[in-house]
């Protein structure tokens, strides 16, 4: 079996798209289908994470630039400012579809019954 590090990127993507529509199997299969998209966006995004986090562990948080002659300085990578804001929006998704999953599939967190009592 290949591990994780020789599967392609669309290998891994196809991974993470069957492990989230099997956590979200219990949504209505209309709901289902609708939200198919975002399921496959999130399982895009990460895939990408990871990819984006091995570059910023190999390269680094931040990088040297010069602008003409005089200024120079350090700035924050592509890298991490592409990371930065996919964690946000592959937060957002995966918010979005757990709100989906019907409320007596969620399971109350220990927290949640302690509060209850």
């Amino acid at each position: 079996m290949a591990t994780k590090k020789d599967l392609t990127k669309e290998e891994k993507i196809k991974r993470e798209f069957s492990r989230l529509k099997r956590i979200f199997k219990d949504l209505d299969k209309n709901k289902l289908q609708t939200v198919e998209s975002l399921i496959k966006n999130a399982a895009f995004m990460a895939v990408s994470l990871e990819e984006l986090q091995e570059i910023i562990n190999e390269e680094g948080y931040t990088v040297e630039y010069q602008n003409g002659a005089n200024q120079s300085g350090t700035k924050q990578s592509d890298a991490v400012k592409t990371h930065i804001a996919m964690t946000k929006n592959h937060a957002a998704i995966i918010k979005q579809l757990c709100d989906l999953v019907p409320p007596e599939k969620k399971k109350e967190s220990r927290l949640q019954a302690l509060r209850d009592e």
